[in-house]
């Protein structure tokens, strides 16, 4: 089926825009597999540095330069549950290599924080500029010229996406990402809701809160709601960067495992030295970019990727805009309901059909690419089989399943939860911000009421344990931008406006902070663009001016004379005092150099 003309339009208009930038990535990657990443090129001494620690039959491979040797880049630790899984994922790797008859080396460690564990802390404020240390970390990995192909082994919020700019700055190498999975589900996500929100109004006690977080996050693997780090796995896949349907199989498990080492025979099938060379440089194109944006769309996905697809694509030469998130948003509908925006967690999105059930429909309807380029060969036609445990526990692919195994969890294209995707894009004469509504009542699409400004989290938390919220109002958080704290997220408000909602109030969330993923049922413009700090509209904003937020229309607005507005001075963020503590003076140059939200917010 020929893609939607709508999808059509906005492709051409990007690779119309990018021609110039992406035409001189392709140049510049080419020239490099003209080079040869192959280590022929490093004298001996520089080789024999570089496989000093292998065995001997690893060693005689490498010398001989006739086998393809394998990057392992990981992002593993055993302190978050995310990633301690790939703590044994190098030595599958290697011996899968080595039964393909390569070689497999870690080339890099990445940092790896979580987001849920500094949530409300001052490390938070590293959490977006780690995108671009694991970029970074990766290139240095890479620039030893050793390797043929690479692994990625990453799952979580920014890690995910700093590997994949690192992996189109060595765009003339094929990559395979590698998943680890989620845990396996625990307390349901409403019932966690419902605890925290108890807690946040004084009505139960830290044991009894700490308890029931337990019993949610359990066990190794990814949280199992549809926040950042699924999202990631959903984009991974739909790029054809996964093998289909490994994106959410259970860490631990005797598939995850196979799954892992078919991905090193992947990764070795696809090297300069065979006949189905895939640089991912070249396989990732506007339609694969534009293929990312609809998956995001068509499940509701993490608003952190209005940041990350932007900051992607760019590392590919593709300019990507909010303006085209918002044009297809306006013609994907929501076909997945996952929590946030639904009671079903990611292993039961899994178990209704998952990834090749999404692909099928939107191939279908004629919503998305077929025609791009993934690690497994031309087309997304690859992604309608899943993975099946065979003789001697080999993987085999088998078609996916015609129907949704779960109505409620994955609708089709013609009946879709909803008509149009779950991000929104607002513009007006407070900037641009993001919005996402695939959790959000429709009641609530549209909130016009008077602000009240804080310059922190914990400010509005005093105010709201002081009971001074009770009203209706719209939370305005400021100096949360890239510049300003490096952007971190806000989710320690999100109970109690939560509880302020419940109660029967109006109330929304305005800031040029972020929310990310878990964004749920209270409306939340995020990612305001002129942040406050560089003096944008929404430093002028005081206690009780009116603002609009309409997610319909798609638009953002203080609704006060233009006389008094014009005449007003900005508030100045010279007082701020987050500068100095948990690492935050190591970025100083970040925070200087940072762009804009609504161009990736990167210092790349």
């Amino acid at each position: 089926m020929q893609v939607d003309k709508r999808i059509a339009k906005i492709t051409r208009q990007i690779i119309e825009r990018s021609a110039d930038s992406r035409g001189a990535y392709l140049t510049k990657i080419r020239a490099a597999v003209a080079d040869g990443p192959h280590r022929v090129a490093l004298a001996c001494g520089n080789l024999a540095h570089a496989f000093a620690a292998n065995d001997a039959d690893d060693k005689s491979r490498l010398s001989a330069d006739k086998v393809g040797n394998l990057a392992i880049v990981t992002s593993f630790n055993d302190m978050l549950s995310a990633h301690q899984p790939f703590g044994k994922f190098p030595d599958i790797i290697k011996q899968a290599a080595r039964d393909a008859g390569g070689v497999a080396q870690v080339a890099a460690g990445v940092p790896a924080m979580c987001d849920g564990v500094t949530q409300g802390q001052p490390g938070m404020e590293l959490s977006l500029f780690s995108r671009d240390i694991i970029a970074m970390s990766t290139a240095i990995g890479l620039s030893h010229n050793m390797f043929d192909a690479a692994l990625y082994l990453g799952v979580c919020d920014k890690i995910v996406p700093g590997l994949m700019i690192g992996a189109l700055t060595f765009g003339h190498l094929p990559a395979v990402f590698v998943p680890a999975g989620p845990m396996t589900s625990g307390l349901p996500n409403d019932e966690k809701v419902r605890i925290r929100q108890l807690y946040a109004e004084g009505k139960i006690d830290r044991d009894e809160l700490l308890k029931a977080e337990s019993k949610s996050y359990h066990g190794p693997g990814t949280c199992t709601f549809y926040g950042t780090a699924n999202s990631n796995q959903m984009l991974m896949e739909i790029l054809g960067l996964h093998l289909p349907g490994s994106s959410f199989v259970n860490p631990g498990t005797k598939m995850r495992d196979a799954l892992t080492a078919e991905a090193a025979k992947r990764a070795l099938a696809i090297t300069a030295l065979g006949n189905e060379f895939t640089p991912i440089g070249e396989m990732i194109d506007e339609k694969s970019i534009v293929n990312g944006v609809i998956g995001l769309l068509a499940t509701g996905g993490s608003t952190n990727h209005t940041l990350h697809l932007l900051a992607i694509a760019r590392a590919a030469g593709i300019v990507l805009k909010w303006d085209d998130i918002a044009g297809l948003s306006d013609c994907i509908p929501l076909i997945a309901r996952v929590y946030p925006n639904g009671l079903a967690d990611v292993n039961h999105f899994h178990a209704a059909g998952g990834m090749g059930y999404l692909i099928k429909e939107l191939l279908g309807a004629g919503l998305l690419h077929e025609d791009v380029g993934t690690i497994v060969g031309k087309g997304m036609k690859h992604y309608l089989k899943e993975p099946k445990l065979g003789k001697n526990e080999n993987v085999e692919w088998v078609d996916i399943p015609q129907s949704s195994g779960n109505k409620n969890i994955l609708a089709t294209a013609q009946e879709p939860f909803s008509a149009t995707g779950g991000l929104k894009m607002l513009a007006g004469n407070l900037g641009e911000a993001v919005i996402k509504i695939s959790a959000v009542k429709e009641e609530r699409h549209v909130i016009e009421a008077p602000v009240k400004v804080f310059e922190s989290q914990n400010a509005m938390s005093e105010a709201f344990k002081a009971g001074e919220l009770e009203m209706d109002f719209i939370a305005v958080i400021l100096f949360q931008g890239p510049r300003a704290n490096g952007m971190p997220e806000l989710h320690k408000l999100t109970p109690a406006l939560g509880v302020l909602q419940d109660r029967g109030f109006k109330v929304a969330l305005l800031t040029d902070g972020r929310m990310s993923g878990a964004s749920g049922k209270v409306p939340a413009a995020i990612h305001l663009t002129p942040e406050a700090l560089d003096g944008g509209p929404i430093a002028r904003l005081r206690d009780g001016d009116v603002v609009r937020i309409d997610a319909i229309k798609g638009s953002i607005d203080v609704l006060v004379n233009d006389g008094e507005w014009d005449a007003r001075t900005p508030l100045s963020g010279d007082h701020l005092n987050n500068m100095q503590g948990f690492g935050r003076e190591l970025f100083a140059n970040f925070r200087s150099l940072v762009g804009p939200a609504n161009e990736g917010a990167s210092v790349l």
